[in-house]
């Protein structure tokens, strides 16, 4: 049965910062940037200014839209740098040093379906290239332009569609329109009784369009771990026309509709609304952490948990440079952060088998760790909770080293068992070893696991070193170059869940079949046919 919703949630009285991580109010300031740099050699005596809008050259629109479609239509100087990149460290850098790249003409808030094909059409015979936008958190840079071959560039920003349009609750699903950023889906969903309990850590920034467009991971780290998981039918405006597949709970009716706008990163057509599978808000939660002294032991116990029947919500093993950071532990030891969650039963039990079954891969739970009983608690122990503060603040502390010249980044793959070893190992030397190299001063590579699988895993890494005060991005990107040529020698995926963007092209070139990407190709030539959509993103 179909249900009303509410409206949105009214928009906050915070301001979003324009060039780094989330709110402005929890940056941090200047002395804790310094603390920061203080512990990093090679680091800049004092920050970088936070920069300003009105210090950059940003040229008068190259094109103006037709009365018609105005209204939607934005062309505010700070409104345009806001939308000129995404918030990869690169980005933050960038506008570090007022070198934002090609700032968009025209930043367009369609409502409805009918304006965004308004807006295509005429970006189409005015040869203006769309960058699609939802939250702006793409961390490989998604939603920017480069390059030349426009004569102006215009972000759709979807935000303006962001309401739950209907709810059936007996079939546990909802049509949503894309631009709803994550706080208002859930907000709007929570007086039903239900959630999509997706949870990328941009959560609060980013939308379900976004999501769908980048195929993110969210919440889970096993079973349902991607966005593509929770995908009943989209609606999908292009150039071409709308496509708009049926909404069903499976089907093999050939190759699906959906697959080929998941991951598309707005190439091919604007995802508008989606209809998405629902679950009752979980009630029963236990949470646990599991140190291991040795690193290896627990990379075992992880592939022996994920290959168990348990499915734990939250299974992330952390190596000991990334415990340390977090807070959750100290002494060396590698921690492994258990959670789980249920609807309608106790889950206590389930995590103490989880836990018995990490001990008998050398984990301990006595204390190291922060503990691991199992009683029923939404917050856990303390290295639980340590975990959970860090994996959120850690964004704006990243941007804290930046304004110190630091190179602070992440990066995540995916490999099967038999190669995840090898690949962390190889790394964290080589990407070590470079940082060393380029910098002048030892660099910190760690690494924690995401997303497991029975067949694999999902490392994550984060890269902590000395910069070149203002060649920042040419070391990060010799860095990545470093670690992506590691990953396609271990047959590992450029991405896991952070999505192609123009950054990992040349990686994602290496990996897809040449077949596939002729069919791409060919896709893009039918359903954009002057090319204006996300130009560069997956193909030429």
């Amino acid at each position: 049965m179909a249900g009303t919703t509410p409206q949105p949630t009214p928009p906050t009285s915070r301001t979003r910062s324009w060039w780094g991580w989330g709110w402005t109010d929890a940056h941090p300031d200047d002395a804790e940037c310094a603390a920061m740099g203080a512990l990093l050699p090679g680091t800049l005596d004092r920050p970088l200014p936070v920069p300003r809008v009105r210090d950059l050259a940003i040229a008068a629109p190259a094109a103006e839209p037709p009365g018609s479609l105005a209204h939607l239509v934005s062309t505010d100087p700070g409104d345009r740098a806001a939308h000129a990149m995404g918030k990869a460290y690169r980005d933050v850098v960038r506008a570090l040093r007022g070198r934002p790249g090609r700032v968009p003409d025209l930043v367009a808030r369609p409502t409805d379906d009918r304006g965004v094909a308004d807006l295509l059409d005429w970006a189409g015979e005015r040869q203006v290239a769309v960058v699609p936008f939802g939250g702006g958190s793409s961390v490989s840079g998604g939603v920017e332009y480069r390059g030349d071959a426009h004569r102006a560039v215009m972000s759709l920003d979807l935000t303006a569609m962001d309401r739950v349009l209907e709810v059936d609750t007996e079939g546990r699903a909802a049509r949503i329109q894309a631009g709803t950023l994550g706080p208002s889906l859930e907000d709007q969903l929570r007086p039903h009784g239900l959630t999509l309990r997706h949870f990328p850590q941009s959560f609060e920034f980013s939308t379900l369009g976004g999501w769908l467009a980048t195929r993110a991971g969210g919440h889970y780290a096993t079973g349902r771990t991607h966005i593509d998981d929770f995908v009943q039918s989209l609606r999908v405006v292009t150039p071409a026309g709308t496509s708009s597949s049926w909404r069903l709970p499976a089907s093999g009716a050939g190759p699906s509709p959906d697959r080929l706008f998941l991951g598309s990163e707005g190439a091919l057509g604007v995802i508008t609304e989606a209809w998405v599978r629902l679950q009752e808000r979980p009630r029963h939660k236990a949470s646990a952490a599991v140190a291991f002294p040795d690193f290896q032991d627990a990379l075992r116990a992880v592939r022996a948990l994920a290959q168990s029947d348990l499915s734990p919500a939250n299974c992330r093993l952390l190596d000991s440079g990334e415990a340390a950071l977090s807070g959750a532990a100290h002494d060396g030891a590698s921690v492994l952060v258990l959670g789980f969650e249920s609807a309608d039963e106790p889950v206590a039990g389930r995590l103490e088998r989880a836990v018995a079954l990490a001990r008998s891969h050398g984990g301990r739970d006595d204390g190291t760790a922060g503990g691991g009983g199992a009683q029923e608690s939404p917050h856990g122990d303390a290295a639980v909770s340590a975990w959970r503060s860090a994996f959120l603040r850690m964004p704006y502390l990243r941007d804290g080293l930046a304004r110190m010249g630091a190179i602070a980044e992440t990066f995540e793959t995916a490999a099967t068992w038999d190669r995840v070893p090898g690949l962390i190992e190889e790394v964290r030397r080589e990407v070590g070893e470079a940082a060393a190299k380029a910098t002048g001063f030892p660099a910190t590579v760690n690494c924690r696991l995401t997303h497991v699988y029975p067949d694999g895993a999902a490392p994550y890494f984060t890269v902590l070193a000395a910069g070149r005060p203002g060649d920042e991005v040419a070391v990060w990107d010799d860095l990545k170059a470093v670690a992506s040529e590691v990953l396609h020698r271990h047959r590992a995926t450029i991405t896991h869940h952070h999505a192609v963007g123009r950054d990992h092209r040349p990686g994602y070139d290496r990996q897809r079949p040449d077949p596939f990407a002729l069919a791409l190709r060919a896709a893009k030539g039918a359903l954009d046919p002057r090319g204006i959509l996300n130009p560069g993103i997956l193909v030429d």
